[in-house]
Protein backbone atom coordinates (compact mmCIF):
# COMPACT_ATOMS: atom_id res chain seq x y z
CA UNK A 1 0.00 0.00 0.00
CA UNK A 2 1.45 3.40 -0.95
CA UNK A 3 1.89 5.60 2.12
CA UNK A 4 0.92 9.30 2.40
CA UNK A 5 4.58 10.20 1.70
CA UNK A 6 4.78 8.38 -1.15
CA UNK A 7 1.56 9.51 -2.70
CA UNK A 8 2.58 13.35 -1.89
CA UNK A 9 6.17 13.03 -2.87
CA UNK A 10 4.73 11.13 -6.36
CA UNK A 11 2.40 14.11 -6.92
CA UNK A 12 4.77 16.72 -6.24
CA UNK A 13 7.20 15.31 -9.11
CA UNK A 14 4.61 14.94 -11.68
CA UNK A 15 5.08 18.53 -11.53
CA UNK A 16 8.57 18.38 -12.30
CA UNK A 17 8.54 16.10 -15.18
CA UNK A 18 9.67 17.80 -19.11
CA UNK A 19 5.84 17.13 -20.21
CA UNK A 20 2.14 18.67 -19.08
CA UNK A 21 0.22 15.80 -16.95
CA UNK A 22 -3.60 15.73 -17.62
CA UNK A 23 -5.04 16.04 -13.94
CA UNK A 24 -8.36 15.30 -14.40
CA UNK A 25 -11.88 16.52 -12.44
CA UNK A 26 -14.03 13.58 -11.51
CA UNK A 27 -17.62 14.29 -9.48
CA UNK A 28 -18.12 11.51 -7.91
CA UNK A 29 -16.75 7.90 -6.90
CA UNK A 30 -17.92 6.34 -10.14
CA UNK A 31 -16.40 9.12 -12.60
CA UNK A 32 -12.90 8.83 -9.87
CA UNK A 33 -13.13 4.77 -10.62
CA UNK A 34 -12.96 5.20 -14.15
CA UNK A 35 -10.52 7.88 -14.81
CA UNK A 36 -8.51 5.68 -12.63
CA UNK A 37 -8.77 2.76 -14.40
CA UNK A 38 -7.88 4.98 -17.71
CA UNK A 39 -4.63 5.25 -16.23
CA UNK A 40 -4.52 8.95 -15.27
CA UNK A 41 -1.98 9.43 -12.13
CA UNK A 42 -3.71 11.95 -10.33
CA UNK A 43 -6.96 13.42 -9.85
CA UNK A 44 -8.22 17.16 -8.73
CA UNK A 45 -11.97 17.19 -7.84
CA UNK A 46 -14.04 20.08 -8.78
CA UNK A 47 -16.33 22.36 -6.60
CA UNK A 48 -19.02 22.81 -9.13
CA UNK A 49 -18.92 19.07 -9.91
CA UNK A 50 -19.48 17.93 -6.45
CA UNK A 51 -22.01 20.55 -5.73
CA UNK A 52 -24.11 19.47 -9.09
CA UNK A 53 -24.34 15.72 -7.81
CA UNK A 54 -25.46 16.77 -4.48
CA UNK A 55 -28.29 19.06 -6.45
CA UNK A 56 -26.61 22.13 -5.54
CA UNK A 57 -24.60 25.09 -7.01
CA UNK A 58 -21.04 25.81 -7.21
CA UNK A 59 -20.19 27.35 -3.45
CA UNK A 60 -22.52 25.57 -1.37
CA UNK A 61 -20.66 22.66 -0.44
CA UNK A 62 -19.71 23.00 3.29
CA UNK A 63 -15.75 22.21 4.06
CA UNK A 64 -16.39 19.14 5.96
CA UNK A 65 -18.70 17.88 2.86
CA UNK A 66 -15.87 19.32 0.49
CA UNK A 67 -13.08 17.04 2.87
CA UNK A 68 -15.49 14.01 2.79
CA UNK A 69 -15.88 13.87 -0.87
CA UNK A 70 -12.13 14.21 -1.49
CA UNK A 71 -11.25 11.53 1.23
CA UNK A 72 -13.55 9.15 -0.52
CA UNK A 73 -12.19 9.78 -3.93
CA UNK A 74 -8.85 9.19 -2.73
CA UNK A 75 -9.60 6.08 -1.28
CA UNK A 76 -11.49 4.43 -3.88
CA UNK A 77 -8.70 5.00 -6.51
CA UNK A 78 -5.80 4.98 -4.31
CA UNK A 79 -4.43 8.33 -6.62
CA UNK A 80 -3.08 11.21 -5.22
CA UNK A 81 -5.96 14.47 -5.06
CA UNK A 82 -5.94 17.40 -5.15
CA UNK A 83 -8.89 19.26 -3.64
CA UNK A 84 -11.07 22.39 -5.46
CA UNK A 85 -11.13 24.63 -1.65
CA UNK A 86 -12.39 27.69 -3.32
CA UNK A 87 -11.61 30.36 -1.00
CA UNK A 88 -10.98 28.24 1.85
CA UNK A 89 -14.15 28.90 3.39
CA UNK A 90 -13.58 31.87 4.86
CA UNK A 91 -12.53 35.38 3.79
CA UNK A 92 -9.37 35.65 6.68
CA UNK A 93 -6.11 33.97 7.18
CA UNK A 94 -7.18 31.88 9.60
CA UNK A 95 -10.24 30.16 7.60
CA UNK A 96 -7.12 29.33 4.99
CA UNK A 97 -5.07 27.68 7.67
CA UNK A 98 -8.00 25.71 9.38
CA UNK A 99 -9.04 24.52 5.58
CA UNK A 100 -5.10 23.19 4.59
CA UNK A 101 -4.94 21.79 8.69
CA UNK A 102 -7.86 20.02 7.83
CA UNK A 103 -7.03 18.81 4.54
CA UNK A 104 -3.43 17.27 6.18
CA UNK A 105 -5.69 15.68 8.43
CA UNK A 106 -7.57 13.96 5.86
CA UNK A 107 -4.49 12.78 3.78
CA UNK A 108 -5.32 14.75 1.29
CA UNK A 109 -1.76 15.51 -0.84
CA UNK A 110 -2.74 18.61 -2.31
CA UNK A 111 -5.60 21.61 -2.57
CA UNK A 112 -6.27 25.38 -3.85
CA UNK A 113 -6.46 28.39 -2.50
CA UNK A 114 -8.39 31.32 -4.91
CA UNK A 115 -8.31 35.60 -4.67
CA UNK A 116 -12.34 35.67 -4.85
CA UNK A 117 -15.00 34.99 -2.20
CA UNK A 118 -16.58 31.78 -3.00
CA UNK A 119 -20.11 32.62 -1.13
CA UNK A 120 -22.11 35.93 -1.77
CA UNK A 121 -22.84 38.13 -4.60
CA UNK A 122 -19.30 39.78 -4.22
CA UNK A 123 -16.90 38.19 -7.09
CA UNK A 124 -14.22 40.76 -7.21
CA UNK A 125 -10.70 39.82 -6.37
CA UNK A 126 -9.12 40.41 -2.99
CA UNK A 127 -6.96 43.24 -2.80
CA UNK A 128 -3.70 41.76 -3.79
CA UNK A 129 -1.83 42.06 -0.19
CA UNK A 130 -4.43 40.33 1.14
CA UNK A 131 -4.67 37.52 -1.19
CA UNK A 132 -0.84 36.93 -0.88
CA UNK A 133 -1.31 36.98 2.33
CA UNK A 134 -3.81 33.95 2.05
CA UNK A 135 -1.65 32.11 0.03
CA UNK A 136 0.98 32.96 2.95
CA UNK A 137 -1.37 31.57 5.69
CA UNK A 138 -2.02 28.22 3.07
CA UNK A 139 2.26 27.66 2.76
CA UNK A 140 2.70 27.75 6.57
CA UNK A 141 -0.16 24.99 6.80
CA UNK A 142 0.84 22.88 4.27
CA UNK A 143 4.77 23.40 5.14
CA UNK A 144 3.58 21.95 8.73
CA UNK A 145 2.50 19.06 7.26
CA UNK A 146 4.45 15.56 7.77
CA UNK A 147 4.40 14.84 4.13
CA UNK A 148 4.71 16.75 0.76
CA UNK A 149 1.55 18.58 0.27
CA UNK A 150 0.96 20.85 -3.24
CA UNK A 151 -0.54 24.18 -2.64
CA UNK A 152 -1.82 25.66 -6.15
CA UNK A 153 -2.97 29.34 -6.01
CA UNK A 154 -5.27 30.90 -8.49
CA UNK A 155 -5.81 33.98 -10.16
CA UNK A 156 -9.33 34.25 -10.67
CA UNK A 157 -10.06 37.65 -12.20
CA UNK A 158 -10.20 35.99 -15.78
CA UNK A 159 -13.39 33.70 -14.81
CA UNK A 160 -15.07 36.73 -12.74
CA UNK A 161 -15.09 38.99 -15.77
CA UNK A 162 -12.15 41.02 -14.93
CA UNK A 163 -9.62 39.97 -18.01
CA UNK A 164 -6.53 42.00 -17.09
CA UNK A 165 -3.22 40.18 -17.79
CA UNK A 166 -1.07 42.59 -16.12
CA UNK A 167 -3.01 41.84 -12.67
CA UNK A 168 -3.26 37.96 -13.15
CA UNK A 169 0.94 38.56 -13.59
CA UNK A 170 0.87 40.27 -10.32
CA UNK A 171 -1.19 38.48 -8.12
CA UNK A 172 0.78 35.07 -9.31
CA UNK A 173 4.11 36.72 -8.94
CA UNK A 174 2.23 37.47 -5.14
CA UNK A 175 1.37 34.06 -4.51
CA UNK A 176 5.36 32.75 -6.07
CA UNK A 177 6.49 35.04 -3.81
CA UNK A 178 4.24 33.71 -0.55
CA UNK A 179 5.55 30.33 -1.39
CA UNK A 180 2.50 28.88 -3.62
CA UNK A 181 3.69 25.71 -5.45
CA UNK A 182 1.90 25.76 -8.69
CA UNK A 183 0.18 28.44 -10.13
CA UNK A 184 -3.49 28.94 -11.89
CA UNK A 185 -5.01 31.97 -13.95
CA UNK A 186 -8.47 29.80 -15.19
CA UNK A 187 -9.56 31.64 -18.13
CA UNK A 188 -6.56 31.99 -20.20
CA UNK A 189 -7.63 31.73 -23.61
CA UNK A 190 -4.92 32.21 -26.23
CA UNK A 191 -1.06 31.04 -26.97
CA UNK A 192 0.08 34.44 -26.04
CA UNK A 193 -2.20 34.60 -22.75
CA UNK A 194 -0.35 31.18 -21.74
CA UNK A 195 3.03 31.82 -22.89
CA UNK A 196 3.38 35.29 -21.06
CA UNK A 197 1.99 33.84 -17.68
CA UNK A 198 4.28 30.67 -17.71
CA UNK A 199 7.57 33.12 -18.84
CA UNK A 200 6.71 35.54 -15.96
CA UNK A 201 7.02 33.05 -12.98
CA UNK A 202 9.03 30.36 -12.05
CA UNK A 203 6.88 28.03 -10.66
CA UNK A 204 4.71 25.41 -12.23
CA UNK A 205 1.69 26.56 -14.24
CA UNK A 206 -1.59 24.85 -14.48
CA UNK A 207 -3.90 25.80 -17.59
CA UNK A 208 -7.76 24.71 -17.18
CA UNK A 209 -8.68 23.37 -20.97
CA UNK A 210 -12.16 22.62 -22.68
CA UNK A 211 -12.80 26.12 -22.65
CA UNK A 212 -15.20 27.10 -25.71
CA UNK A 213 -12.59 27.59 -28.92
CA UNK A 214 -9.78 26.32 -27.81
CA UNK A 215 -8.63 24.10 -29.42
CA UNK A 216 -5.01 22.96 -27.68
CA UNK A 217 -4.01 19.58 -27.13
CA UNK A 218 -1.73 18.23 -24.38
CA UNK A 219 0.85 18.48 -26.59
CA UNK A 220 0.57 21.85 -27.64
CA UNK A 221 0.04 23.15 -23.14
CA UNK A 222 3.61 21.25 -22.88
CA UNK A 223 5.07 23.06 -26.21
CA UNK A 224 3.92 26.68 -23.94
CA UNK A 225 5.60 25.38 -21.16
CA UNK A 226 2.76 24.42 -19.02
CA UNK A 227 3.25 21.71 -16.81
CA UNK A 228 -0.59 20.83 -16.01
CA UNK A 229 -3.58 20.29 -17.54
CA UNK A 230 -7.31 20.12 -15.69
CA UNK A 231 -10.86 20.53 -16.85
CA UNK A 232 -12.08 22.07 -13.76
CA UNK A 233 -16.50 21.24 -14.09
CA UNK A 234 -15.85 20.61 -17.88
CA UNK A 235 -16.53 16.54 -17.40
CA UNK A 236 -19.21 16.79 -14.88
CA UNK A 237 -21.18 18.98 -17.53
CA UNK A 238 -20.50 16.45 -20.24
CA UNK A 239 -21.52 13.64 -18.57
CA UNK A 240 -25.12 16.02 -17.44
CA UNK A 241 -25.68 17.47 -20.84
CA UNK A 242 -26.27 13.61 -22.28
CA UNK A 243 -28.50 13.43 -19.25
CA UNK A 244 -30.41 16.28 -20.44
CA UNK A 245 -30.59 16.00 -24.13
CA UNK A 246 -31.81 12.12 -23.38
CA UNK A 247 -34.55 13.68 -20.67
CA UNK A 248 -35.30 16.12 -23.52
CA UNK A 249 -35.58 13.68 -26.07
CA UNK A 250 -38.13 11.18 -23.80
CA UNK A 251 -40.11 14.21 -22.45
CA UNK A 252 -40.46 16.13 -25.60
CA UNK A 253 -40.76 13.03 -28.28
CA UNK A 254 -41.44 9.78 -26.20
CA UNK A 255 -38.46 8.72 -27.90
CA UNK A 256 -35.25 6.77 -26.30
CA UNK A 257 -32.77 6.83 -29.65
CA UNK A 258 -30.11 8.13 -27.34
CA UNK A 259 -29.70 4.27 -26.09
CA UNK A 260 -28.03 3.89 -28.86
CA UNK A 261 -25.10 5.85 -27.75
CA UNK A 262 -24.95 4.20 -24.03
CA UNK A 263 -22.50 1.92 -23.08
CA UNK A 264 -23.48 -1.97 -22.40
CA UNK A 265 -23.83 -2.39 -18.41
CA UNK A 266 -20.35 -4.42 -19.14
CA UNK A 267 -18.27 -1.69 -20.62
CA UNK A 268 -19.42 0.42 -17.72
CA UNK A 269 -18.41 -2.53 -15.16
CA UNK A 270 -14.90 -2.48 -17.02
CA UNK A 271 -14.43 1.10 -17.02
CA UNK A 272 -14.78 1.14 -13.11
CA UNK A 273 -12.37 -2.09 -12.92
CA UNK A 274 -14.81 -4.36 -11.71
Amino acid sequence: MTTIQEKGTAFRALHAQDTAFIIPNPWDLGSARMLAHMGFKALATTSAGFAFSAGRSDGAMTREETLTHAEQLAAATGLPVSVDFGDCFGDRAEAVTETIRRAGVSKLVGGSVEDVPSRGDARAPYEISHAADRVRAAVVAARALPFPFTLTARAENFIVGRPDLKDTIARLQAFQDAGADVLYAPGLRTREEIETVVHAVNKPVNVLAGIPGMTFTLADFSAMGVKRVSVGSLLSRAAYGALLRAGREMSEHGSFAYSDDAPPLRDVAAALGK
